[in-house]
């Protein structure tokens, strides 16, 4: 008899066996298109490319990156420390530093690092057949020719409906997606294989829609009903349950490239406050069945819909919103953005396209920076609008509110204080800040030395004094008169001239007496001395000031006319201390902003962890003042270039007419997208939710589909869909399901054919339905479920699942944190929220298997679904029998009853349960 030990055990060697990595080229040339040959473009090709190989070294091409050249190869894939590029931009001061110009920022290491270490994947360069066949075509002045690109790729052809097969012996099905597949099966001499059995189909179903197992019962009713609709209506069920959307809704969050946190940002606060109601909104839409083209329409322009300030659609726009903050680089936030519009939304992979044309696509850098147009004529408003109607009396609204107003008002005193003690230095410090100036303006010797009596002057204090004393000499104050005079001297004209000069400023009524008197008792033999009289005379006026308002306040000038000309020059309208702080006072310096930026976060710390903080929409609104934008030469923003306008890919419409002149143009490209005109969205869309369902996508690619990308083998059968999304139901996502669901083709049995698999090794004409296995997400609520633990509610902030006691919340409300990514998630193959992700890679580790063995949540499961067969009966077998059900939505059959109730009499329950839920049956679904 087995013993539990080699139960367990038997899955986790068959995990160890079948070690294997997919990883997307596709992905790996986003990374390289987007991020290393800009790169590269930006501080190496001048010196190291096609024109001129410094060292006889080039780095713009492939072949010569690679090859040893005089100095060692340039780059060794997979080996930092014997590839040359990477020791040169060390800046070691033994070695060779490049780039000439400085030191690469952090940023771009980790790059050329992360390049490096990950196999430095570089594009094939095209072969000259290659060329010939899928070449950009061009017209006779060398531009592209998109209505030729528009005629020859089948992509961006517009979408119609194919002729729809007619029932035959050879495709005799009901369902035209079958009678499509059918022919090409008959073709191969493949037919489909037989359809599965109930037991099967609800599991599969059940895991397609919900993320969840059936329970027992669910089973048991649907092999009972026996009626023709039994499974159209199960279908119907599972699709208006809210686990549908928080299901699908996950799905859509990897497109959208979906977290709560911002990515590096310096100091600023990295959590998004409100990034939830953007996930909320997504399983919503899906709930509801949001037409699709409405479902983007609002992701991109919601705030140009006409809808109410606080209407909760609004969220949408998070859809853009949600992305990395790149520490507030705006030319990196905005490439982002255009990516996950146009690669997410229509697999068009124009980032690409940031430093020159598309290498491959009739995609030209004038079609990135007409986009790059219309989100730089946008913006996020300081407060994002509340999501809904705020409730104040709700439990708990009151305590935040005080707190957020506690914080709020400490800011807004820091910053009135902190300006009006920097005026009250300016003024106490004036012995310092007056001499420097004057010499900044041209007044005293540029070689004269000034040693600060007060420790080392501010430079928003020198530029205030400055500017202050300009504009008063401007104004021709009297008071400043006999200064700008005298030292407009040089020193021997001064001491010469001294008397005379004074005798004729003295016979100006408007130059107080006091002043002058002031400065004929010095002893004045050099500039520093006028210098010096004027601090005298300004300290005096500003300290007897001072002692006169204790005991006169309501004062507001001195009764004598010359010491009130003083006081002039340091306080009171036009003076030195007339000045508005603003929002953000001018004289405010680095120490100052950490202060303000630390009060800031502590207020955005509070929006992001209250409880009982109102939700809000995370939304774009267009800019007063819009972008007219310009091409940035090899995506250099010093480097302007031509000007373009705000349109969209010229693919989607080549006229010249075709700009978009409605404020941002945001609403006019969310309506070129959405269009039933337009040949990508649709088909695009079609092939990822065939994806979802069959485990393989129509066209390989999901999110390229340009013109490398082959026609698919099932062309006719993916322009139905998507003619059938958009015509038969309206765009309905949730009529896309049915119609695939009812079809033999996903019915079918997963069982190996052999005779089939020797004609068609990939399963790619589809002769039996892939066996699949549950992503992250669903392992873990399948998981909490069977324990009886799960938490099916919707809306929320999100959780942290990682830490104890362990939240039982469905894990699509899990933290995605940017900043810290989850080694759990990686674990199981989580896509990287830094860019819009429509697959995920599948890979079979150790850790994987390690973590259904020895992880706390695991092991609290397993007890907790111990404790639940333990609360039904105490007898073993009825306890195996439940566990079974439990974690294989099926009957036990008699032998594991018998087998497992035989070990119980010396194991644990609780480590039976955990067996359970290391098994291949429970981590697969047929």
């Amino acid at each position: 008899m087995p013993t539990l030990r080699a139960f367990i055990i038997s899955p986790v060697f068959v995990l160890l066996c079948l070690l294997q990595c997919h990883v997307v080229a596709n992905d790996q040339e986003q990374f390289f298109e987007s991020q290393v040959r800009p790169l590269l473009a930006k501080h190496c090709f001048e010196c190291h490319g096609e024109k001129k190989q410094q060292g006889e070294l080039r780095l713009d091409r492939k072949q010569f990156v690679f090859e040893n050249g005089a100095a060692g190869k340039a780059v060794v894939p997979g080996k930092l420390d014997e590839s040359r590029l990477w020791a040169v931009v060390q800046f070691d001061e033994f070695d060779t530093q490049m780039p000439p110009t400085g030191k690469l920022p952090e940023k771009d290491l980790l790059i050329l690092k992360k390049w490096i270490e990950s196999g430095a994947f570089w594009p094939e360069e095209a072969h000259a057949e290659a060329v010939a066949k899928n070449a950009v075509p061009l017209k006779s002045d060398g531009s592209i020719d998109f209505e030729a690109a528009i005629a020859n790729h089948w992509a961006y052809q517009p979408v119609q409906a194919p002729q729809i097969p007619e029932r035959s012996p050879a495709a005799d099905y009901e369902s035209v997606i079958d009678r499509f597949l059918a022919i090409k099966l008959n073709e191969k001499g493949l037919k489909f294989s037989e359809r599965a059995s109930k037991q099967t189909l609800i599991r599969r179903l059940s895991f397609d829609l919900r993320g969840l197992p059936p329970t027992i019962a669910e089973v048991q009713a649907f092999e009972a009903d026996q009626s023709k609709t039994a499974f159209r209506d199960l279908i119907d069920r599972y699709l208006s349950e809210s686990a549908y959307g928080q299901r699908w809704g996950r799905y859509w969050l990897d497109i959208a490239r979906y977290a709560d946190t911002k990515g590096y940002v310096f100091t600023e606060n990295r959590f998004f406050p409100y990034a939830y109601t953007y996930r909320d909104y997504v399983i919503d839409a899906f709930n509801n069945d949001k037409p699709y083209d409405t479902f983007v329409m609002e992701q991109l322009a919601a705030d140009q819909l006409g809808y109410a300030e606080n209407d909760p659609r609004l969220a949408a726009l998070g859809f853009v919103t949600v992305g990395p903050r790149f520490l507030n680089r705006t030319p990196d936030i905005i490439d982002d953005r255009i990516d996950v519009v146009t690669r997410g939304l229509m697999g068009m992979t124009l980032g690409c396209s940031r430093c020159h044309d598309h290498k491959f696509d009739p995609l030209p850098t004038a079609d990135y920076y007409s986009l790059y147009g219309v989100f730089d004529s946008s913006q996020e408003p300081d407060l994002p609008p509340l999501r809904g109607e705020l409730d104040v009396n709700a439990p708990g609204y009151q305590e935040f509110a005080t707190e957020l107003k506690k914080r709020e008002e400490a800011l807004e005193a820091y910053k009135k204080t902190a300006h009006e003690e920097l005026l009250v230095q300016a003024r106490n410090h004036l012995d310092d800040y007056f001499p420097d100036a004057l010499k900044s303006m041209g007044l005293l010797p540029a070689d004269l030395e000034l040693t600060p009596k007060h420790g080392a002057l501010r430079d928003r204090l020198k530029s205030h004094w400055k500017k202050t004393l300009e504009l008063m000499a401007k104004e021709n104050r009297p008071f400043l008169l006999p200064a700008t005079k005298l030292l407009a001297l040089d020193e021997k004209q001064l001491t010469d001239q001294l008397p005379t000069l004074l005798d004729e400023l003295d016979a100006n009524d408007a130059i107080p007496d006091s002043l002058i008197e002031a400065l004929r008792s010095a002893k004045i033999a050099s500039k520093i001395d006028v210098v010096n009289v004027y601090t005298q005379v300004l300290s005096s006026a500003r300290d007897e000031w001072n002692e006169f308002k204790k005991t006169n306040p309501e004062a507001t000038q001195f009764d004598d006319p010359g010491k009130e000309q003083a006081r002039r020059i340091l306080l009171g309208k036009g003076s030195l201390s007339d000045l508005d702080p603003g929002d953000f006072s001018p004289l405010f310096e680095r120490d100052n902003r950490t202060k303000i930026r630390n009060l800031e976060k502590k207020i955005d710390e509070w929006h992001a962890t209250s409880p009982n903080a109102p939700a809000r929409s995370m939304v774009l609104v267009d800019k007063e003042k819009l972008t007219n934008p310009v091409i940035f030469v090899r995506g250099n923003v010093g480097r302007r270039g031509d000007r373009v306008p705000r349109r969209g890919p010229q693919i989607l419409n080549p006229s010249p007419e075709a700009v978009f002149t409605k404020t941002s143009g945001r609403k006019e490209l969310a309506e070129q997208i959405a269009s039933k005109q337009n040949p990508l969205t649709a088909r695009v869309l079609v092939n990822r939710v065939w994806m979802y369902h069959f485990g393989s996508p129509l066209v390989d690619t999901t999110s390229d589909f340009g013109l490398r990308t082959e026609s698919p083998t099932h062309r006719e059968l993916l322009d139905y869909l998507a003619w059938s999304l958009m015509h038969e139901h309206n765009w309905s996502i949730k009529g896309l399901h049915r119609e695939i669901l009812i079809s033999q083709a996903w019915q079918q049995q997963s069982v190996d054919r052999p005779q089939a698999r020797m004609v068609d090794s990939e399963n790619q004409l589809y002769w039996k339905q892939n066996r699949q296995r549950l992503d992250f997400e669903a392992m873990r609520d399948t998981m909490l479920s069977i324990a009886g633990k799960i938490d099916l509610s919707l809306e929320g902030r999100p959780v942290d699942i990682e830490k104890q006691p362990f939240p039982t919340r469905r894990t699509v409300y899990a933290l995605i944190d940017r900043n810290n990514p989850s080694g759990l998630l990686r674990t199981f193959d989580f896509p990287s929220p830094n860019s819009s992700s429509p697959s995920r890679s599948e890979t079979t580790v150790p850790q994987q298997a390690l973590f259904g063995m020895n992880s706390p949540f695991a092991q609290q499961m397993a007890k907790a679904l111990a404790e639940r067969v333990k609360k039904s009966s105490a007898d073993p077998k009825a306890q195996v029998r439940q566990l079974i059900e439990l974690a294989y939505s099926r009957p036990a059959s008699q032998e594991e009853v018998e087998m497992l109730a035989e070990y119980l009499k010396a194991g644990k329950l609780d480590e039976l349960a955990q067996g359970l839920m290391l098994s291949n049956e429970f981590h697969f679904v047929d």
